[in-house]
C-alpha cells in the first residue's frame, strides 16, 4: 500500500506528462498604452495561464516590439511567432474578404456580428479564408461603434473630402478614396505624430477613450459622429495552424474560453469608459460634430460601390459578402421590429425630457 507522500510523488510525473510546458509569443497590433484594446491580449494570456496552472504561457508584446504592428498575420503564417493579436481588416491587401472578420462600413453591430459568427455561418467562412494562410482565428474583442474621426477642418459636404490625407484602415480606405480622400493605413502609435507634423489632415482610430489616450484632440479639433462607417470592429486572436494542432485538447479549450471572455470584457470596457472620456475631450475644447445627412448618404453610396466592385473582382469576397449581407438584412429587419425600434423611441423621449 502506498503512503500519501509516495502517491503524490507518483502523481506529479503523470500530471507533468499530461500537461506539457508550452510557451507562445503573441505580438499585438496595438500599443500597450491602450489598456482597453491591448488589454484584450493580456487578458487572454492571464486566463490561459490560470486555466492551465501556468503550464501554457502566452507572452504578449506591444505594437512593434516583436513584429511590425501591421504584419502580425505574416509572422503567424510563417510561424515566426505562434500567435498574434490583431484585426483582419489590416490585411485586405492579402485577402479583401478578411474585412468581414473585423467590420464593414454601414455593417453589423457587435451583437449582430457575434450572431453571424456563432450562429450564421460566419466562423466557418472566416476559418475557410484564414485557412488559406495556415492560420486559425478566434474573435477576442470588439470596440463597439467607433467615432467618425478627427478632422482639422469641418466636413459640410462630400466635396470636403477632396484631397484629404486621412488615416483609415482596410476597406474603409477604399470608400474614402471614392469620396476623394487620400487614405493611409498607419498603426495606432503613428497617428498622433502624423497629425502633429501635418502628414495627415484627418484620422479615424477608435473612440473617445482610446483617442484621448493618444492625444488626438490636441492635433485636430473636429470630432465626428455617428459611427456609421464602423458600427463595430471585431479583433481576432490568430494562431499558426501547426502550433494550434500540436496543443493538447484542454489547452485549446482554455484558449477558446480566454478569447470568449476577452471578447465580452473589451466591449464592456469601451461602453463604460467612452462617455466619460468624451465629456473630458469636449470639456477641453474639442468640437463634437455630426455628419450632415448628405455626407452620410455619399458614404453609403461609396460603400455600396466598393462592395459591388470587390465582389465582382474576387469570388472569395463575393461568397462571404453574399452570405453576410443576407444575415445582416435579417438582423436589421428584427431590430426594426423589436429592440432597434425600442431604442429609437427611448432616444426620442430622452430628447423631449
Amino acid at each position: 500500500m502506498l503512503t500519501g507522500g509516495a502517491a503524490v510523488a507518483l502523481a506529479a510525473p503523470a500530471f507533468a506528462q499530461e500537461a506539457p510546458k508550452v510557451l507562445w509569443r503573441m505580438p499585438s497590433s496595438f500599443p500597450k498604452s491602450l489598456d482597453t484594446v491591448y488589454g484584450g491580449a493580456t487578458a487572454i494570456a492571464s486566463i490561459v495561464s490560470e486555466m492551465t496552472n501556468g503550464r501554457f504561457e502566452i507572452r504578449p508584446s506591444g505594437a512593434g516590439e516583436l513584429v511590425p504592428p501591421l504584419s502580425i498575420l505574416d509572422a503567424v503564417q510563417a510561424n515566426t511567432v505562434e500567435c498574434g493579436h490583431t484585426a483582419g481588416f489590416y490585411y485586405v491587401g492579402k485577402e479583401p474578404a478578411l474585412v468581414f472578420d473585423t467590420g464593414v462600413p454601414f455593417g453589423m453591430t457587435p451583437r449582430q456580428h457575434m450572431a453571424w459568427m456563432q450562429e450564421g455561418g460566419g466562423m466557418a467562412l472566416m476559418n475557410e479564408v484564414y485557412g488559406r494562410f495556415g492560420v486559425v482565428q478566434m474573435p477576442c474583442g470588439n470596440t463597439g461603434a467607433q467615432m467618425g474621426g478627427w478632422f482639422r477642418k469641418e466636413i459640410k459636404t462630400p466635396k470636403d473630402f477632396d484631397g484629404l490625407r486621412m488615416r483609415v484602415p482596410g476597406l474603409l480606405g477604399k470608400v474614402y478614396a471614392k469620396l476623394g480622400a487620400l487614405p493611409q493605413q498607419l498603426a495606432g502609435s503613428d497617428v498622433y505624430p502624423s497629425l502633429e507634423k501635418g502628414v495627415l489632415d484627418a484620422a479615424e482610430f477608435v473612440g473617445p477613450y482610446d483617442d484621448e489616450k493618444l492625444g488626438l484632440s490636441k492635433v485636430a479639433r473636429y470630432y465626428y459622429a455617428p459611427g456609421v462607417m464602423e458600427l463595430g470592429a471585431s479583433l481576432c486572436f490568430i494562431a499558426n495552424r501547426s502550433a494550434w494542432e500540436s496543443l493538447p485538447a484542454n489547452y485549446k479549450a482554455a484558449l477558446q474560453a480566454a478569447c470568449a471572455q476577452a471578447n465580452i470584457g473589451m466591449l464592456a470596457k469601451y461602453d463604460a469608459r467612452n462617455i466619460a472620456a468624451l465629456k473630458r475631450i469636449v470639456g477641453a475644447g474639442a468640437k463634437l460634430s455630426f455628419w450632415p445627412k448628405p455626407v452620410m448618404d455619399a458614404m453609403l453610396r461609396a460603400t455600396q460601390e466598393v462592395l459591388k466592385e470587390e465582389s465582382a473582382a474576387n469570388p472569395v469576397f463575393a461568397k462571404v459578402h453574399g452570405q453576410w449581407r443576407a444575415f445582416l438584412d435579417d438582423m436589421q429587419f428584427w431590430a426594426s421590429i423589436n429592440d432597434g425600434a425600442a431604442e429609437q423611441y427611448l432616444l426620442t423621449v430622452r430628447r423631449k425630457s
